[in-house]
């Protein structure tokens, strides 16, 4: 999911400065979002902000690793203002396109930073919250954890490195989670390798103490190691999408998405059918263009690197606005909240194969 974009014209990168607070304790560099009644959603001058302090950290030598995190207990980073984004295209500004580019790069540098990561996934962790935890390199989660790329119930697909990540969990959790765009809780995250720690949120400030008092031995990365086995686990019992798995396997492997949803109707095996029409029903209030494109990108992703994934999602976004879906899932749910969204097409019946595969058109002979 996207988030706010601010006209460089009218807010310099300092114009905000309490959105990013650095701090530095213990040769660790801790980055706060500091939007907490937003749900800490990026914005353009945030982003900017993020890269230019990891830039100077990876060049410190004082610095040894990096601690990212959300201000308040409801979200580390729920994705973004999508309105301002919808905003800036309406009025003929170019300032969403600016967003994805400087957004994606700074979501590939921390993937590539040199520099141990730690991202405290307390709270929703949404879309652009997602692109910056994913290349992180120690993920925590908490009992507030709520993990998704939601994108397709406005329109849009999964971008910040979904088309990446996702298809790289393993079976078809990820085209499932892509597709449908439901949240999943701590359990689930630590199953599908979206998440690596999981500790109590009541625990998050005896963690900043140790991080503080943290005696430097090995490799930085060793240390947090060593730290986090300490207080966390990576493994809790009863993940939902554990006892899921065989269906969302089967189901999530069909060739389209009219044809997962019509299987799903069929389903009558007990412990299955009330999640298989629930997930039918989602589906279907879905846009069908994002869900057709998702499917396609996902897969289309497990065969590309990392940098060529944002090639793809970068060559999609040049598109989208014009003629994806998205301008009107904010419409419906956003601007005029009537929950109606008039999707183009309206149902999954009448998506084309051609008209998703015009998407990808030209995205090999870019070079990309």
């Amino acid at each position: 999911m996207t988030a706010q974009v601010s006209s460089p014209g009218n807010r310099s990168m300092d114009a905000m400065p309490n959105e990013v607070l650095a701090d530095v304790r213990n040769h660790i560099g801790h980055l706060t979002l500091n939007r907490p009644a937003g749900l800490n959603a990026l914005t353009l001058d945030m982003v900017r902000q993020l890269q230019r302090q990891l830039d100077a950290w990876a060049e410190d030598d004082q610095i040894l690793a990096v601690v990212l995190r959300g201000a308040g207990e409801k979200a580390f980073c729920a994705g973004g203002d999508i309105r301002s984004l919808h905003d800036s295209y309406k009025q003929g500004d170019t300032l969403h396109e600016d967003f994805f580019v400087e957004e994606y790069a700074l979501d590939l540098a921390i993937h590539h930073y040199r520099k141990p990561v730690l991202a405290l996934m307390d709270g929703f962790v949404l879309g652009g919250g997602m692109g910056l935890v994913q290349g992180a390199d120690l993920r925590v989660v908490t009992e507030r954890s709520r993990l998704a790329m939601p994108e397709v119930g406005i329109g849009y697909f999964p971008d910040v490195g979904g088309s990446y990540f996702l298809p790289r969990i393993p079976g078809e959790l990820g085209i499932y989670l892509g597709v449908s765009g439901v949240h999943i809780r701590a359990a689930d995250a630590l199953y599908c390798g979206l998440a690596d720690w999981y500790l109590d949120s009541g625990k998050l400030a005896l963690l900043d103490e140790q991080l503080d008092q943290l005696q430097w031995h090995d490799t930085p990365l060793k240390d947090l190691q060593g730290l986090m086995a300490r207080y966390a686990v990576q493994q809790l019992p009863d993940a939902p999408l554990a006892a899921l798995r065989p269906a969302i396997d089967h189901f999530f492997a069909l060739p389209d998405v009219p044809s997962i949803v019509e299987q799903l109707r069929q389903v009558t095996v007990a412990d299955s059918h009330e999640w298989a029409i629930a997930t039918a029903d989602l589906l279907k209030t879905r846009s069908p263009l994002a869900m057709g494109v998702t499917l396609e990108m996902l897969r289309r992703g497990r065969q590309l690197s990392l940098e060529q994934c944002f090639a793809l999602e970068l060559h999609l976004d040049r598109q989208w606005f014009e003629r994806g879906d998205l301008i009107e899932g904010v419409r419906a749910l956003l601007i005029d909240k009537d929950k109606a969204p008039r999707w183009n097409p309206p149902t999954l019946e009448q998506l084309t194969g051609e008209r998703v595969a015009s998407f990808f058109n030209g995205f090999e002979q870019n070079g990309n």
